[in-house]
């Protein structure tokens, strides 16, 4: 078992927007989280990787309650790319990759070979080799997803989270970079808006619909008619392409 949550809660005041939420994700797939805006999806994220504490309930990394593992121990371990992150540093792209690497590395620890291959790798997955030396303010917004990307692939996690990581991408680096999360092996979290995109790189989908779930299986089985009406407030065909994958045809 890589990762599992047990029963997770999560409140603003006395709303509530993760509500008793259960699920496990085998080692080395990666599950897609649907909803509509407002279902829940980042918070659950935030959750999964620690970044907040839940009311009730708990995540467990083979069987270890995170909120008793170190932050630096769960940096090494979990990479989460997070929707909004900007800054205002004059910093170069590949400065901002190499952070990754802070896990890795004690306070006055040298720079190591094995850093600069982290590096090195992660700028290459993304197709950002060639922006290494380039300005961050001097990005575009896909670019810096991107680099937010190879930044998460630089610490060399187990287990990646994605939030919405197709936002500001063009059609064809959406697609790139949904084969590369598909590919890495890595036990995946991925919150995605295009059902198509889903059902093409995810092995399960988890769907979310005022904090709780509604909908837990794979895509074939999850993306159903009356599920995506109720859910999305959308009417669609289906259709079964030659590689067996699901196609969805929104009407008018």
């Amino acid at each position: 078992m890589s990762i599992s949550a047990e029963n997770l809660v999560w409140r603003v005041g006395r709303k509530t927007i993760v509500d008793d939420i259960s699920f496990e994700v085998e080692p080395g797939k990666v599950l897609g989280l649907l909803g509509p805006n407002g279902s829940g999806k980042s918070s659950l994220l935030r959750l999964l990787a620690g970044l907040r504490r839940p009311a009730s309930g708990r995540v467990l990394l083979d069987g270890t309650d995170i909120a008793r593992t170190g932050r630096r121990e769960l940096a090494r371990r979990v990479a989460l790319v997070q929707q909004h992150a900007a800054t205002d540093v004059n910093v170069s792209v590949e400065d901002v990759v190499r952070l990754g690497r802070t896990p890795h590395r004690g306070p006055l620890a040298a720079w190591r070979p094995a850093d600069t291959q982290a590096v090195d790798t992660a700028l290459e997955q993304v197709g950002m080799t060639g922006f290494r030396r380039e300005a961050w303010q001097s990005l575009s917004g896909g670019e810096r997803q991107r680099v937010h990307i190879a930044r998460a692939l630089a610490q060399q996690p187990r287990e990646l989270f994605l939030d919405e990581p197709t936002n500001h991408l063009d059609i064809q680096h959406q697609l790139d970079l949904l084969r590369l999360v598909s590919q890495l092996g890595l036990t995946t979290i991925v919150a995605l808006h295009d059902l198509n995109h889903a059902a093409m790189f995810c092995d399960r989908l988890l769907v979310l619909h005022r904090g709780q779930v509604v909908a837990d299986g794979i895509p074939a089985d999850v993306l159903a008619p009356d599920l995506l009406r109720d859910v999305f407030r959308v009417d669609c065909d289906f259709l079964r392409s030659d590689d067996d994958v699901l196609r969805i045809l929104f009407r008018k």
